[in-house]
């Protein structure tokens, strides 16, 4: 099965045609649908529709209820709540199919063959996509391989670099990122925990995951001082191991952050010193993040490009030429074409001062 990212999600959703579907496979807690709704409705102006299959005890809710007409005096379904009367296609996202009842994946079947729910077509063009957990953890129905075959089918891996992206992009607390920039390995649980914790006994470990770092976020960004009482709160979020290593991390933050360092180096500069390579690293990330989601107000770009080539030659003059060489790296990635697009469009001179680390574009 291939792995796709975030960016390869994207470009898969706008390539395949509605009359073929799609399936998701991943972890619960890392976005599928999120993704799929903001695609759709920002991207295609599509309304998109959810069912929680796991959750869905009778086939009601996605065909209808059976009722008598009264003229025929044949049974016939009326129409779904959700059912467009206004005959504009819709997406259907089906999350935890691999969840579904029997009773459930049998109305499933006619839907992704045909788009039909009984007897009535959905409008024209309209998509199917699904979404299966996978895991142990998961109390799992095997899908008919009629069903299966009916699916292009991805393993869906969103990098920690995608969330980190989206993240800036929404706002979440800088806290938060930051801790995640340094702590990959919390953000989707790949944690280890104290195997006395009595929460082992009853089978209610918590580990974090996308989700639960969004709560941290909503509870945190209003509080300047974090105190014992809220990792705490954290805690029950992300679990114990993964709050304290947060709380650690509250200690030991930068006090340097991207708007800084492109709207105000001169003053910036100062609190470089006693920094190492991977605290630069971290500020490379920051940076881009801070241009690529276009943080930053019109009327400030000159001084933030200019400010940019100012702390890229510091870092050659520093010798800090791996933390150079991870800006290039950076700018090739197609995450960030909105830098690259920015920097070639606007500045012939960051270009030049990264020439020798960028392999992939032309100047």
């Amino acid at each position: 099965m291939i792995k796709i990212d975030v960016r390869q999600l994207e470009q898969i959703l706008k390539i395949t045609p509605p009359a073929q579907n799609i399936m998701l496979v991943g972890n619960h807690g890392i976005g599928k649908s999120q993704i799929i709704t903001e695609f759709y409705s920002t991207k295609k102006n599509m309304k998109v529709i959810a069912f929680f299959l796991g959750q869905m005890s009778d086939p009601g809710d996605l065909i209808g209820l059976m009722y008598k007409d009264q003229k025929t005096g044949h049974s016939e379904f009326l129409p779904p709540y959700w059912w467009p009367v206004d005959n504009k296609p819709i997406v259907l996202f089906l999350d935890e199919l691999n969840r579904a009842r029997p009773e459930i994946l049998q109305t499933i079947m006619d839907l992704t063959l045909n788009k039909t729910l009984a007897g009535k077509k959905l409008p024209d063009g309209s998509i199917v996509v699904s979404a299966v957990n996978s895991g142990d953890q998961y109390q799992l129905t095997d899908l008919d391989p009629a069903l299966i075959s009916r699916f292009n089918i991805y393993d869906f891996k969103p990098s920690v670099e995608d969330w980190l992206i989206w993240a800036t992009k929404r706002k979440i607390d800088e806290r938060v990122i930051n801790f995640i920039q340094k702590n990959n390995h919390f953000l989707d649980g790949d944690d280890i925990y104290n195997a006395q914790n009595d929460s082992f006994a009853y089978g209610l470990e918590k580990t974090p995951d996308r989700r639960s770092w969004v709560r941290v976020s909503d509870i945190i960004s209003n509080i300047s001082n974090i105190e014992d009482i809220h990792i705490q709160v954290i805690s029950g979020i992300v679990g114990v191991s993964a709050a304290l290593n947060f709380k650690k991390s509250l200690k030991i933050s930068l006090k340097i952050n991207a708007r800084d360092i492109l709207l105000n180096f001169s003053k910036t500069k100062s609190k470089f010193k006693g920094l190492k390579l991977q605290d630069f690293i971290f500020l490379n990330e920051q940076i881009m993040f801070f241009i690529n989601n276009k943080e930053y107000e019109n009327k400030h770009k000159k001084i933030l490009l200019k400010n940019f080539v100012l702390y890229i030659k510091y870092l050659k003059n520093t010798k800090m030429q791996e933390a150079v060489a991870h800006l290039g790296s950076m700018l090739e990635n197609p995450k960030f074409e909105n830098v690259t697009g920015f920097v070639l469009v606007d500045s012939v001179e960051i270009m030049e001062e990264l020439a020798d680390y960028i392999s992939g574009i032309e100047i």
